[in-house]
């Protein structure tokens, strides 16, 4: 009898210890899940921005011989661009044609899709000719964020008087020159308090009035 009653004790305190250590085991993959998205959050924030500012003043193939417009347009839900920044091969690779894109993403919310393509030059420019943006993404975009509420991407416009930043901000870009900051704002449709939520990045272009107003050629 006494030897049940241990071994009925020493499997219950057995028990109880697994209980608890699956318990913790889950609780650890729950925290490392969260940092995980929460790192990937900053990662992509600081992707975002580094891309952004590292817009290229390089002109299109859709001047008909006259001086053409640089390669950047947008609207509040796309956006073209050509920047110095890869996503696969950082600020060391060949430059790249960006394509960010606003789209519808499940149970009523929106996301924001990242594209890029390889630039080689004026001619691989067509999809900024035409009244409207031609997104050419490639195969594989980047999910940069999902299940937001809204995303809206504008543009800062410079002070038509001065030539200096301050004529506000805009909700499309289809001047010749670059505009002076671009924006996105981001804003999650369910807010949670343990996980960074994705916010406004704003990124200046660092390109002075006097180059805009040179050729650019391609070495």
């Amino acid at each position: 009898m006494e030897l049940m009653i241990s071994i009925t004790l020493v499997a219950a305190i057995a028990t109880g210890m697994l209980m608890a250590m699956r318990g913790g085991l889950l609780s650890l993959d729950r925290t490392q899940t969260r940092l995980e998205e929460n790192r990937r959050a900053m990662g992509i924030q600081r992707i975002l921005t580094l891309q952004l500012g590292g817009a290229m003043p390089v002109r299109t193939g859709c001047g008909g011989g006259q001086m053409s417009p640089f390669a950047f347009r947008g609207t509040p839900t796309a956006l073209q661009m050509v920047s110095t920044y890869s996503i696969a091969e950082g600020s060391r690779g060949y430059p790249r044609i960006v394509e960010y894109q606003v789209a519808p993403d499940e149970n009523g919310t929106v996301k924001l899709v990242v594209y890029e393509r390889l630039y080689t030059g004026p001619g691989s420019t067509a999809g900024f000719c035409g009244e409207s943006i031609a997104l050419q993404g490639s195969a594989q975009p980047l999910v940069a964020a999902t299940r937001l509420a809204y995303c809206r991407i504008s543009y800062h416009q410079m002070n038509p008087d001065t030539q200096f930043r301050g004529g506000g901000w805009v909700d499309g870009w289809t001047d010749p020159d670059l505009p002076a900051a671009v924006r996105i704002e981001m804003v999650p449709a369910a807010p949670d308090a343990v996980r960074l939520p994705m916010v406004a990045v704003t990124a200046p272009l660092h390109v002075s009035r006097s180059f805009q107003d040179l050729p650019y050629e391609d070495q």
